[in-house]
């Protein structure tokens, strides 16, 4: 199963792994993992790994949640499903998918924080664990995001920073070392269960079948839990998610085939061995590095390159020539290539578990588990957080506030990125989280490492806020019974959504300005005031028209914004039916109705619907929806009958409404004129 780096196999490789594939299930795994990125359809069914559970809310809503089965954790009945990540949608009540809106996220493994965890995190430079947390209250769990607000955690955010600058700055070293300590903590603590949340969606996603989320849907979700980690992330709008989604995917993959590969060949350059660990769907996430003890005695006194791998030299470590610890026998071949124990010519080899990476990381490998040395990998992470600690809450230094600094620090972290020295570099927050998640799941690895490496991975772990993996799955399982408990309460769940509809209303209600006012009041109040509409009999018809424009809007953009013909690329029907909503309801149509609308005009030849197009811009009642009539009667390039066509709407238009000053070239024209 285990690819030996040291001896010559890479022309063979390719043959080797068909030939693993008939031998056991599991050299499927490393085969697979040889390309980082496979596709979906070489993965295994995921049915029995992950599913999907879903509960009506009388209100007109979706409960929607992944549970996954986590052999890992050595429980007894290994086959118990366990929640993970909770979805809410808002449906209205019906069956139209256009009119859906996705609420909020719960990773049920991010809790409220006991209060020893809280006194702990608000503590300077303690970068440890303070215990489990037992229990949880009988109120619903918190949510990690609003998917339809997500621009309150900016303000959020704002607020609080600028809270920390005016108020605790000034006055105290202490104060500002613990308040701002205690939001670094709350801040990873989010981060890190968000990571698990994106996992756990991941592998939903891979599952075979019909998915109880769009393909819209899941890419909006995920894109909004990446977009947590950027400090105006909310603020994105919607049409951007997909592109942001599709980079920060190509990204992820780049940086795992180059930290994949960079392991590889130092592995083999230093005669050790390199194993990828994946998830169940196949992605590697993370490896191992191993040495055999036969090697020990034939490479003893060598010199060793720790470049990139940043672990001491295994040839001449006594621990190792007098290894106590976990030991774990292969076998291979007479050309060094895994085989099973009962091949030709097996040759048994102890080998001994060296480092443990995560393979996430930007430039290079980041090292989470030593073997030898616990503290290696908990010094490296602390060193960053010592460094911003000591600089921003002691010496009140700043990158962006003190250019020696500045220019110091990016030189730094320049020559150690280069030199693969892993001191200060990133947060390996993520590949920590994922790796949790990665133990849970994956049943393949030996129960004694297993357990060891969830012990040091948890001597890991610089947040008072983190529990451990077991204590983990029990709050999600008790979370979850809070959370379904609380959607079943006339006054929970439901009740909640009533007033969340009401406070959507207030996008359609009011306009920029308003909105602005309504929000500066919320986060002075620290939340408390949220404004809602009055309660009406046709609060669903309203929101009803407004998600549908939305929907409909989004989907012509996305058309739009095609490189081919529409006709070629999208099916016309479904164009036509979106464009026959927006002029149906073209007064709750805007600006970017009335944009996406002209820009298919111009991007398709097919004539029913170029006169939709024209049809719905004739009956947006705004000024950009004039201009674009205007423009269009106006084209020269065009055929003379759809520039009279056009004309004629212009016209229509103007004896419908008041005439509207439109501009064409930086010249005010009257609707209307020739």
């Amino acid at each position: 199963m285990r690819t030996h780096t040291l001896r010559p196999w890479h022309s063979r490789l390719n043959l080797v792994c068909s030939l693993l594939l008939v031998l056991s299930p599991v050299f499927q795994t490393v085969c697979r993992s040889q390309n980082p990125a496979s596709p979906t359809e070489q993965l295994p069914d995921l049915s029995n790994v992950v599913r999907l559970e879903k509960i009506e809310i009388d209100a007109g809503a979706e409960l929607l949640t992944v549970h996954a089965k986590l052999p890992g954790l050595g429980s007894q009945n290994s086959d118990e499903w366990v929640p993970l990540v909770s979805i809410l949608r808002d449906t209205l009540g019906d069956q139209n998918r256009e009119n859906d809106r996705l609420r909020y996220v719960w990773p049920l493994t991010y809790t409220s924080p006991a209060f020893k965890q809280r006194l702990g995190a608000a503590v300077p430079f303690l970068y440890t664990r303070v215990g489990n947390k037992e229990g949880v209250s009988k109120g619903p769990p918190p949510p990690a995001i609003d998917l339809a607000a997500p621009e309150k955690e900016v303000w959020d955010k704002l607020f609080w920073t600028s809270l920390q600058n005016i108020l605790f700055d000034p006055y105290s070293i202490a104060i500002k070392a613990s308040t701002s300590t205690y939001r670094q903590n709350i801040a990873d603590y989010r981060k890190s269960h968000i990571v698990r949340a994106l996992s756990v969606l991941a592998l939903y996603q891979s599952l075979k079948g019909e998915s109880a989320f769009t393909e819209s849907e899941i890419t909006d979700i995920q894109a909004r839990l990446l977009l947590t980690d950027k400090t105006f992330g909310g603020l994105v709008d919607d049409s951007r998610l997909l592109g942001y989604f599709n980079k920060r995917t190509a990204q992820t993959r780049d940086e795992r085939g180059h930290n994949w590969e960079l392991l590889r060949q130092r592995a083999e350059a230093e005669s050790l061995y390199f194993e990828p660990l994946t998830m169940p769907d196949g992605s590697a996430t993370h490896a191992l590095l191993w040495v055999a003890k036969s090697d020990l005695i034939r490479n003893h006194g060598a010199s060793f390159s720790g470049r990139f791998l940043n672990i001491a030299n295994p040839w001449t470590d006594q621990r190792l020539q007098n290894w106590q610890g976990f030991v774990e026998t292969r076998y291979f071949d007479a050309e060094g290539m895994p085989v099973s124990s009962d091949a030709p010519q097996a040759q048994a080899v102890e080998m001994i578990p060296l480092a443990l990476y995560g393979l996430d990381y930007p430039k290079i490998p980041t090292l989470l588990v030593d073997f030898r040395d616990s503290y290696n990998p908990k010094k490296r992470e602390m060193s960053r957080r010592v460094l911003n600690d000591v600089t921003r809450n002691i010496l009140s230094i700043s990158k962006f506030g003190n250019m020696p600094y500045f220019l110091g620090r990016s030189v730094y972290d320049f020559v150690t990125g280069r030199r693969g020295i892993d001191i200060n570099q990133p947060s390996r927050l993520q590949a920590y989280s994922q790796l949790k998640l990665l133990l849970a799941l994956n049943d393949s690895i030996d129960p004694k490492l297993r357990g060891e490496i969830n012990t040091r991975l948890e001597n890991l772990s610089l947040n008072p806020f983190e529990n451990d993996l077991k204590a983990e799955a029990n709050l999600a399982r008790q979370q979850y019974e809070a959370l379904v408990a609380f959607a079943k309460r006339p006054d929970g769940l439901a009740a909640k959504l009533e007033r969340d509809r009401r406070a959507e209303l207030t996008s359609i209600e009011h306009g920029n300005k308003t909105q602005i006012f309504f929000s500066v009041a919320n986060v002075l109040s620290f939340g408390k005031y949220v404004h809602r509409e009055e309660l009406t009999g046709d609060i669903e018809n309203r929101l009803n028209i407004a998600r549908s424009m939305h929907y409909h809007t989004s989907f012509l953009r996305e058309v739009a914004m095609s490189t081919s013909e529409v006709e070629v690329a999208w099916n016309i029907e479904d164009i036509r039916r979106s464009l026959n909503f927006i002029s149906d309801h073209a007064a709750e149509a805007g600006v970017t109705a009335a944009s996406v609308t002209a820009r298919i005009f111009s991007r398709t030849r097919d004539d029913e619907v170029r006169r939709a197009c024209l049809d719905s811009l004739s009956r947006i009642n705004n000024r950009k929806a004039r201009t674009e009539l205007l423009k269009i009667s106006q084209n020269q390039s065009l055929d003379p009958t759809w520039r009279e066509i056009a004309d004629a709407h212009l016209r229509r238009a103007s004896e419908r409404t008041q005439p509207i000053a439109v501009t064409v070239n930086g010249s005010p024209i009257k609707a209307g004129q020739p």
